[in-house]
C-alpha cells in the first residue's frame, strides 16, 4: 500500500491542515488547535490513526466501527474501480444499488430502501414520507435527541447550538421528554401526530438507552393512532449495540421505518439508508410516475458507494455483532474496576460499541469555562471536556455528549484490543485523580 507521507499526498499533508483552516472552517481548526485534539494525522495503521511524529492514537469517536480503512471494503472498491462498470446510470436504475438495497431488505425484513449521503438525508426522507402520506401533521421527537444538521432534522431537536440559530423551524415539530409515558400519552391526545422518531439510545444525548415500558408505549400508540414509527439507528445500527442487526429489532412491533448510516460505507465513502416497508411506501407515493419521484438524489445512487457498503455488509455476520457486545461488557467492566470509586465519576453506562461515562459538575471557579476564557459557554460541564483534554496526549482520542457535556462518550471500534480497553481504564483514573486534586 502506498504511504501517504510519499508523493502526491506529501505536499496535501504538509499544507492541507492550515489550507483547511484558511479556506474551510477556521473555528473548527481553532477549536482542535485550542482543546489540544490531534489535528495532524498522517495515515492509518492496524485500524487507528497515526499523527505525524508516528504517535498511535485510538480513536473512541464512533465513525469508524470497523476501524480505520478496513482492507476488505478498501480492495471491494479498488477492484470496481479498475473494472469498466458504470458508477451513474442516466435512468437511475444502478444495478449495484439495487444489489445493495435487496442485501438490506433481507438482513432486516423491510422491503424498500433509499439511500442518502448523511444521517440527515436519511432524516429528511423519513420526514418527507410521513408527510406524504398526509395522516397528520405534528413530528414528535424526544428531548436529547440529534438527528442531524438540515433543516428538518435540526427541527426535531429541541435546544442547544445545533438548532438555535436557524429559527423559525420546520412547522409541527415538537420535543416531549425522553422516556416520558405521560408526556407521550398526552402528545397523542392533542391529536394530529403524524410521526414519531426516537433513537433507540441516545448518544448525543448522554449514551441513554429507551426504557422497555416507554418502547412498549410508543410501540402501541403508534399503532393505534396511524402514526410513522422512525426508529433513528444511525448510530446504534448495523450490530454495533451488541444485540441485532438492528437495535429495534427486539421492539414489541417493527417499526415502519428505519435508518441507517455511519458505518454502512465502511468508514470510507459516506452512505445512509431509509428503510420502509412496502405497503408504507406505496401510502406515501403510490403509482403515480411524478410523486415517486419527487424524494430524489442524484448521486446517492452510485456504484462505487453501492460496493463499498456490499463489503461492509460482508463484515456484519452474528460473530462481528456478538464480538460488539463483548467490548462494551469488557469496557465497562474496566471503566467500573479502575474509574468507578472516583470523586468525579457518576456513573458508567452504554451497551455494544456505545458507552457513557457521566462525571460530576464542579462549583469549583477553576473548572469552568469562564475561567478558560470562554464565557459564551456559561452553564456548560466543563468536565468531560476537560477530561477529553487530557487524554489527548495519553493516546486518546474522545469527546463530550454533544447534548450533556457532563457525559464522555467512548465509541470504540469492533476489533480494538482488550489491553487497549483496559489501558484506557487505567489512563482515565489517573486523570481523574489529576482533575480531583485541583478540587
Amino acid at each position: 500500500m502506498e504511504r501517504l507521507e510519499a508523493p502526491p499526498y506529501a505536499d496535501i499533508l504538509r499544507r492541507g491542515f492550515a489550507e483547511y483552516r484558511d479556506f474551510v472552517n477556521p473555528l473548527i481548526h481553532q477549536r482542535a488547535a485550542l482543546t489540544g485534539e490531534p489535528i495532524e494525522v498522517v495515515r492509518a495503521e492496524d485500524g487507528h490513526p497515526v499523527l505525524r511524529d508516528g504517535t498511535p492514537i485510538e480513536e473512541l469517536h464512533g465513525t469508524q466501527t470497523f476501524g480505520h480503512h478496513p482492507p476488505s471494503v478498501a480492495a471491494a472498491m479498488q477492484a470496481w474501480l479498475q473494472s469498466d462498470a458504470l458508477n451513474w446510470y442516466p435512468s437511475r436504475v444502478n444495478p449495484f444499488v439495487g444489489r445493495l438495497a435487496r442485501r438490506l431488505c433481507e438482513r432486516t425484513g423491510y422491503e424498500n430502501v433509499y439511500f442518502g449521503c448523511t444521517g440527515s438525508d436519511a432524516v429528511e426522507a423519513a420526514l418527507k414520507l410521513a408527510r406524504a402520506r398526509g395522516r397528520g401533521h405534528r413530528a414528535l421527537s424526544l428531548t436529547g435527541a440529534y438527528h442531524g444538521c438540515t433543516m428538518g432534522s435540526l427541527s426535531l431537536m429541541q435546544s442547544g447550538p445545533f438548532r438555535d440559530h436557524f429559527a423559525p423551524h420546520l412547522p409541527g415539530s415538537e420535543g416531549i421528554e425522553f422516556n416520558d409515558i405521560a408526556a407521550l400519552e398526552a402528545a397523542f391526545a392533542q391529536g394530529d401526530v403524524g410521526v414519531v422518531i426516537a433513537e433507540p439510545i441516545q448518544i448525543e444525548g448522554g449514551v441513554r438507552p429507551l426504557s422497555e415500558a416507554y418502547i412498549e408505549a410508543l410501540c402501541h400508540l403508534t399503532a393505534k393512532h396511524g402514526a410513522l414509527l422512525v426508529a433513528d439507528e444511525v448510530q446504534t445500527g448495523l450490530g454495533r449495540a451488541g444485540r441485532h442487526f438492528i437495535e429495534s429489532a427486539h421492539w414489541p412491533r417493527r417499526p415502519d421505518v428505519v435508518l441507517l448510516g455511519k458505518g454502512l460505507g465502511g468508514g470510507l465513502v459516506p452512505v445512509s439508508a431509509m428503510l420502509t416497508t412496502r405497503a408504507t411506501f406505496l401510502e406515501a407515493y403510490g403509482a403515480d410516475f411524478a410523486r415517486g419521484e419527487s424524494h430524489n438524489s442524484t448521486f446517492s445512487f452510485n456504484g462505487l458507494t453501492a460496493v463499498a457498503a456490499l463489503a461492509t455488509l460482508d463484515l456484519i455476520d452474528d460473530a462481528f455483532i456478538a464480538r460488539c457486545a463483548q467490548v462494551g461488557d469488557v469496557f465497562r467492566d474496566a471503566l467500573r474496576r479502575h474509574c468507578g470509586d472516583s470523586k468525579l465519576v457518576v456513573d458508567i453506562r452504554g451497551r455494544g460499541l456505545m458507552v457513557g461515562v457521566q462525571l460530576a459538575d464542579s462549583d469549583h471557579p477553576w473548572l469552568s469555562f469562564e475561567h478558560f476564557g470562554y464565557p459564551q459557554l456559561a452553564g456548560q460541564s466543563v468536565m468531560a471536556p476537560l477530561l477529553s483534554h487530557r487524554l489527548y496526549p495519553r493516546g486518546f482520542f474522545c469527546f463530550s455528549c454533544g447534548h450533556d457535556w457532563r457525559v464522555l462518550r467512548l465509541q470504540p471500534r469492533q476489533a480494538i484490543p482488550f489491553e487497549t480497553l483496559e489501558r484506557f481504564a487505567q489512563v482515565c483514573r489517573e486523570e481523574l485523580d489529576h482533575l480531583e486534586a485541583l478540587l
